[in-house]
């Protein structure tokens, strides 16, 4: 076999080959979507039910915190808006 006879039939295999994977591929994308459609129709997602909320106790965030300790959170937080600029 010449060089170019050999040269042609990698040529014509990578044809094939891309031509399958591509064959393939489009398949596989026209498959999923007819499953999805199937699914949809057969077996459709169930509506969530709806819970009554929850009552959340009411407390005060500062009825645990000595005012000293607000005070100090307060001036570092004062400090480092100054550092900010």
């Amino acid at each position: 076999m010449t060089p170019n006879d050999l040269l042609m039939e990698g040529v014509e295999l990578m044809l094939i080959g891309i031509g399958c994977v591509y064959l393939f591929l489009t398949l596989l994308v026209y498959a999923i979507r007819g499953m999805s459609v199937l699914i949809a129709r057969f077996a459709p997602e169930p509506h969530p039910v709806a819970s009554a909320p929850s009552p959340r106790p009411q407390t005060t965030a500062t009825a645990d915190v000595s005012p000293d300790l607000i005070a100090a959170i307060q001036a570092a937080i004062h400090q480092h808006r100054n550092k900010r600029g």
